[in-house]
């Protein structure tokens, strides 16, 4: 069953950076879509970012123009840039892949003080 790990999450102040990181194992990500999800406190889950199989990425409107999203499939490993951090931006991210089943991380902390 395929694994995925985030790591990159943290406390940084508004307008600062992160990068986030999805590492996979037990299946290869190159023929499927990718995504980042966030959840913040008692809100629902939302999809953040997500590039298929063709690199192609789309973005939710509160976050395009400041982040990211790319792949990597010789490394396994999807990345999320993201810049012009807001308070809003606080939230646990999440990792997905999406094949022929959904597969889920556990998840990262982002913490962005104003």
């Amino acid at each position: 069953q395929v694994q995925l790990v985030e790591s990159g999450g943290g406390l940084v102040q508004s307008g600062g950076s992160l990068r986030l990181s999805c590492q996979a194992s037990r299946g290869s990500i190159s023929s499927a879509a990718m995504a980042w999800y966030r959840q913040a406190p008692g809100k629902q889950r939302e999809l953040v970012a997500s590039i298929n199989k063709w690199i192609v990425p789309d973005y939710a409107d509160s976050v395009k123009g400041r982040f990211t999203i790319s792949r990597d499939n010789a490394k396994n490993t999807v990345y999320l840039q993201m810049n012009s951090l807001k308070p809003e931006d606080t939230a646990v991210y999440y990792c997905n892949m999406n094949a022929t089943i959904d597969y889920w991380g556990q998840g990262t902390q982002v913490t962005v003080s104003s």
